[in-house]
């Protein structure tokens, strides 16, 4: 291993922006708007052919709305179209923080509301796509309440997607009603 410190990369995938940067950092160095573009019928490229896997990511995209067909790959902060999100993060990595996810550990977010199966093919695409050393899923209403200093609270998150409001004891988003016996 060498002298140089490894950073870790969060990335905070968000229905309307993405954001992304060094872990410790006071803000994220990369902002863009979540979104893939494709050419709409009819509409060839520059080299003149119509390729169904050309696709434009983020400020890009939305320059080009006039010829693109725009989506959103999160809907309400799940993800709805993996082959998109694959290409925001791959956009993400290699274009807009210009590292590699091969030499970095990375912190993703997910909406508090994402089932286990949309959490484990998050990870599958780190580990399997962009082979990520280490990955950790977090709840950006956790990480939200640990920039403050605390570890309890009851926070409210809100953004393009959605408000989502958890309680949260030691750490622990207490997002399942008790049971009483």
């Amino acid at each position: 291993m060498s002298d140089k410190e490894i950073v870790a990369l969060v990335v905070d995938n968000g229905s309307g922006m993405i954001k992304a940067g060094a872990a410790g950092a006071d803000e994220p160095c990369v902002v863009f708007p979540s979104i893939v573009g494709r050419l709409k019928n009819g509409i060839f490229d520059i080299s003149g052919s119509r390729n169904k896997n050309t696709y434009y990511v983020g400020n890009k995209a939305r320059r080009m709305r006039h010829i693109l067909t725009l989506k959103h790959p999160i809907e309400r902060g799940i993800i709805q179209n993996w082959d998109d999100m694959e290409g925001i993060w791959h956009h993400l990595f290699y274009n807009e923080l210009q590292m590699d996810p091969e030499n970095h550990p990375v912190l993703l977010t997910q909406a508090p509301i994402n089932s286990k199966a949309n959490k484990e093919k998050m990870g599958e695409i780190m580990f399997e796509t962009f082979g990520t050393p280490a990955l950790y899923i977090a709840s950006p209403t956790v990480l939200s309440l640990y920039a403050t200093g605390r570890t309890s609270g009851l926070v409210m998150d809100s953004g393009d997607g959605g408000t989502f409001i958890e309680p949260i004891y030691e750490g622990y988003a207490l997002s399942h009603e008790p049971s009483f016996k």
